[in-house]
């Protein structure tokens, strides 16, 4: 029996009642007779890319690691385990996902229908490209196994594909072998956009890397960032105490955003009171040091609720990927509209990406550089996306679409271009385009 809830995504914003249902942990439910649905896992999208009023399948309850061979890291498991789960049971056995995004509390099937990237995609690409094949419950009712060499339009479509071609059920891929639960990070300050740029062109060999970037700087210091590196670090890069366990990660010390922060607290004076501190005790911060994997790749999984940051209005994260040849050119003007504007971003995030993946139709990554920004809901804000679209639009850009809660259609195809047409075709082709749908798929006309 359904229930209604209130969902929302990760950004608060659109808030829809909606009638959920769980599947079935041993089955999945059967499509038959049931309205157009969606699943939904932690609901870590920003949007509305896993809302439906109609029908939301919660699929967490679905979350069992069913098999791992130890000698090649390959994992097979139901698509509502936890990237949370995976870390918890594996690196202390010494493997560790091959590709992870900014948190931990996500699941198996959102990964592949989000094709999350991480700081490692200019040398290890997207979630995708490690999945081995896939087990997908479709519009009639069957379960189909798809990978490269088996359904394979079925297979890159689902990557990428926001839920949008059928349930996935379970997800087989390989991890990678560590030897330890530690990154060796090396910070390099960037006194402009320029310098960082060269910063990230220059550590091509890097495993990891990702910058914090001040969106309100300008002149001589726009874009003025700290780029982090990051290795694993191997047994000889542990303190004596570290090798002693050097796969276990220091105790946890979580904390708890209470309540939603008043919407006079964010203005253009703190984020530039705050990114100046931020930029100043970076510059002052170890060049090098051994930090846990939780420090690097989740600072933000350390505070609950963190998203109550921008109060009971909501948030909008964007986040683009501009092309390498108009990269540079793009940032420093989406720099200068959102410092003219004097709505900053005390997150914003810069990432270099290496070669996208054509053939998987809504899979984000493009090669080049990808930004990544939170704006708190306001009429005002939402006025400034807009003329951020056309900024990104101009330079043959796109929108991600686990972020995106607001852009047009115009813009979602300007951005992702014939490619649609194929992932359109799967959907009619298969039948899921009358079996499964979203607000944001509604929004975006797919």
């Amino acid at each position: 029996m359904t229930s209604i809830k209130t969902l929302s995504g990760w950004g608060r914003w659109p808030k829809r009642d909606c009638h959920t249902d769980t599947l079935d942990p041993q089955t999945a439910l059967p499509l038959a007779g049931t309205d157009t649905g969606l699943t939904r896992g932690m609901g870590r999208s920003y949007g509305d890319a896993a809302l439906n009023p109609d029908l939301t399948l919660m699929g967490t309850a679905r979350n069992r690691i069913t098999s791992f061979d130890a000698e090649t890291g390959e994992l097979v498991a139901e698509a509502g385990v936890t990237l949370q789960d995976i870390l918890e049971a594996f690196v202390p056995r010494g493997w560790f996902p091959p590709v992870t995004p900014g948190t931990k509390f996500v699941t198996l099937g959102g990964l592949v229908a989000a094709d999350a990237h991480g700081k490692n995609h200019h040398g290890h690409g997207s979630f995708g490209d490690h999945v081995l094949w896939l087990d997908l419950l479709c519009a009639d009712g069957e379960t189909r196994r798809c990978a490269p060499d088996q359904n394979a339009g079925l297979f890159r479509a689902t990557i990428g594909g926001v839920g949008l071609t059928g349930h996935i059920l379970t997800v087989a891929l390989r991890l990678l072998p560590v030897e330890s639960a530690w990154i060796v990070q090396e910070t390099k300050p960037a006194a402009n956009l320029d310098e960082a740029l060269e910063i990230f062109e220059m550590s091509q060999d890097a495993t990891y890397s990702v910058a914090w970037i001040d969106c309100l700087a300008t002149g001589e210091a726009q874009g003025r960032s700290l780029v982090m590196l990051g290795e694993h670090a191997t047994m000889a890069d542990l303190s004596a105490e570290q090798k002693s366990a050097p796969l276990t990660l220091p105790p946890n010390k979580k904390k708890r955003m209470p309540l939603d922060a008043p919407s006079w607290a964010l203005n253009k004076w703190t984020i530039r009171a705050f990114n100046a501190l931020y930029y100043r005790s970076g510059k002052k911060a170890p060049p090098r040091e051994v930090v846990d994997y939780d420090s690097y790749f989740y600072p933000l999984d350390a505070i609950d609720d963190w998203n109550r940051l921008y109060g009971a209005r909501g948030f909008a994260q964007y986040q683009c990927a501009l092309p390498l040849d108009t990269a540079r050119d793009g940032l420093s003007a989406l720099l200068q509209e959102i410092s003219d504007a004097g709505m900053g971003s005390f997150l914003a995030v810069l990432k270099r990406f290496g070669k996208g993946a054509p053939d998987r139709p809504l899979s984000f990554p493009m090669e080049g550089y990808t930004l990544a920004l939170d704006f708190a809901l306001s009429p005002q804000s939402l006025t400034l996306l807009d003329r951020l679209d056309e900024i990104v639009v101009a330079r043959e850009g796109r929108l991600y679409l686990a972020k995106d809660s607001r852009m047009t259609q115009a813009t979602f195809e300007a951005g992702y271009g014939p490619a649609l047409d194929q992932f359109r075709a799967i959907r009619t082709e298969t039948g899921a385009d009358r079996a499964f749908s979203s607000l944001l798929s509604k929004r975006l006309g797919l």
